[in-house]
């Protein structure tokens, strides 16, 4: 992403020696990352509350997984791997940074990190806001998971098993097989739309914040080209891919005016 400031850029993070011998230690001990059952682990469709705040999915299908995560101030999430599974990070707002065992990077708004499989990782908000995020993971897997430490005392635990309605149901994609989304984040604050690479590119609106592409070729490459909404990212959509779109709604509001 040549050309954007340093919070429009994505930011890499690879597994390194320390995260594949933590790992292996914690294997050998008797860790076990879990698999979802697509159907039968419905709870995950509602508000999973967490010591540090709250998550809740935003959409899902076979292959992707998004979720949005509040970290309160001054909570972090633990410090956890995903063996199998790649993870974007997506801030929509806050500060915050995301901990590994190779150093910490900064995380404000529009910061786009891909964080590799086996990345044993940590975000903890560093503000006096909510830290508001948006997580991209594929394959799906939500129990893919081992945490390594935490403040909470939940190292070593399974990912939680119960949730709270939010009064927001997971509606069906039609034209998207097994897709299911949200449409708006339970305080209004954010929109979520399916959207066709030609639209966004006829149509990039200003209370745009991401376009997270929802495509088989994500999965397989395990590369997700997630565009901003910023002036300065002039990448251009592809048309033959559909992407979700992430809208401020208060922007949107603001720009109806007359």
């Amino acid at each position: 992403m040549q050309g954007l400031s340093a919070a429009r850029r994505v930011v890499t993070i690879d597994a390194g020696p320390v995260d594949v011998r933590e790992l292996k230690r914690l294997l050998a001990n008797g860790a076990r990352p879990d698999n979802e059952q697509f159907d039968g682990d419905g709870y995950l469709n509602d508000v999973i509350l967490k010591p540090w705040g709250c998550e809740y999915r935003a959409y899902a299908d076979d292959f992707f997984d998004l979720w949005v995560l509040r970290i309160n101030a001054p909570h972090g999430t633990s410090m956890h791997v995903h063996p199998r599974k790649l993870t974007y990070l997506l801030c929509l707002g806050g500060k915050g940074i995301i901990g590994t065992f190779s150093g910490t990077v900064a995380v404000e708004e529009g910061t786009v990190l891909r964080i590799a499989p086996g990345v044993f990782h940590s975000t903890r908000n560093i503000g006096d806001e909510p830290l508001e995020l948006i997580e991209v993971e594929t394959p799906r897997n939500k129990f893919d998971l081992i945490r390594y430490s935490d403040d909470y005392n939940r190292a070593g635990t399974v990912y939680e098993s119960t949730s709270h309605a939010c009064g927001q149901p997971m509606l069906r994609v039609p034209y998207l097989p097994q897709a299911k989304m949200r449409q708006a984040t339970p305080d209004g604050r954010f929109r979520f739309e399916i959207r066709a690479g030609m639209d966004v590119y006829y149509r990039r609106r200003a209370a745009d914040v991401f376009y997270i592409p929802i495509c088989v070729s994500g999965a397989v490459h395990s590369h997700v080209e997630i565009l901003t909404g910023h002036p300065e990212d002039a990448r251009r959509p592809d048309i033959d891919q559909f992407y979700l779109c992430v809208t401020r709604t208060q922007c949107e509001r603001e720009d109806r005016q007359p």
